[in-house]
């Protein structure tokens, strides 16, 4: 069994929202809400989910660039929610993330020799003789080169600026990398060129991914587990394979349901959802999902289910 590398417990990110007037009652927006899993070394997960359930803030707050309202996070046998500013910027070089967007990712002042060469400095791992020699190094594994240096970002397309965001979380040697949604700005023929390279790189430098998309098809491809994300909370997690065989939680199968398919002679009946997502600041109670869910039964608005294993390493929180 491979070691694993990132383990988080039970991680929450509340935002609080500005009370009434006239109200001591606080509000908060329960962006990610007891979120746990666990990542072997070498291996991919992919958080999916609609827009706003809170998969990005789960990336943000594991690396704490937003600071988690409670819970843990292992990168190895370091707790990152625990570590002071000092020592939490020691360990920022063994993780690094890969941003969504391309284009407002990178710095339009810094030619790309200063915008993968600062991460060197900062963390004294190249000096003004070698950091040159190291940058051209970093650039040449994403597919770019030395001609590129001193060029600035408005001077590349997107499927490029992207390669530096990627040469730019490689320069310092993380051994994790969180892609918020790497492919998701990009023409579809430039995303599969970024999804390659991306599991090129993982397999020659033994690279630990959290993959953050909606994009069933990309995750399918690239991943090794899939954990799927509602309300802040995780509803289904297993191996890429088995969760796209054989789900088991509605909002999962749901999901799974609207994703086109190449075969035209292939009829699939798509589950249309009823309503609208609920509010993240006033959730349903018991199961979140049970408003929309066409399978729900009475103790699903009473009831919170566990996020239990259902079969050997498949994990849903439904009852039924």
């Amino acid at each position: 069994m491979s070691e694993v590398l990132l383990k988080v417990e039970g991680l929450k990110k509340y935002f609080p929202v500005p009370g009434k007037i006239f109200s001591s009652q606080k509000e908060n927006v329960r962006a990610v809400d007891g979120v746990s899993f666990e990542i072997q070394k070498g291996k991919t997960l992919s958080l999916v989910g609609e827009s706003g359930c809170g998969k990005t803030t789960a990336g943000k707050t594991i690396l704490r660039l937003i600071e988690p309202t409670s819970g843990n996070v292992w990168l190895r046998n370091v707790n990152l929610a625990t570590l002071e500013e000092k020592e939490l910027r020691r360990m920022r070089k063994e993780m690094q993330i890969v941003f969504q967007d391309p284009y407002s990712s990178l710095n339009p002042r810094m030619t790309v020799d200063r915008i993968i060469g600062e991460a060197l400095s900062i963390h004294g791992l190249a000096g003004k003789k070698d950091r040159e020699e190291k940058v051209v190094e970093v650039l040449e594994m994403v597919g770019l080169g030395a001609e590129h240096l001193y060029r600035y970002p408005h001077e590349f397309s997107g499927g490029q600026r992207q390669r530096i965001g990627i040469a730019r979380a490689l320069a310092v040697k993380p051994e994790l990398i969180v892609a918020d949604e790497p492919i998701s700005s990009l023409d579809v023929s430039i995303q599969a060129q970024i999804i390659n390279l991306l599991e090129d790189l993982q397999k020659r430098l033994m690279l630990t991914y959290l993959f953050i998309s909606h994009d069933l098809n990309v995750v399918a491809h690239i991943s090794d587990h899939v954990a799927v994300m509602y309300l802040g909370r995780i509803v289904e997690m297993a191996p890429a394979q088995l969760l796209y065989q054989n789900s088991r939680h509605p909002y999962t199968q749901a999901l799974l349901s609207s994703v086109p398919v190449a075969d035209p002679t292939l009829k699939r009946q798509e589950i249309i959802l009823e309503g609208e997502v609920p509010s993240p600041i006033n959730p349903p109670p018991g199961c979140h999902f049970h408003p929309r869910c066409s399978s729900r039964k009475a103790d699903c608005s009473n009831l919170e289910p566990p996020l239990r294993e259902v079969s050997p390493g498949h994990y849903a929180t439904c009852f039924h």
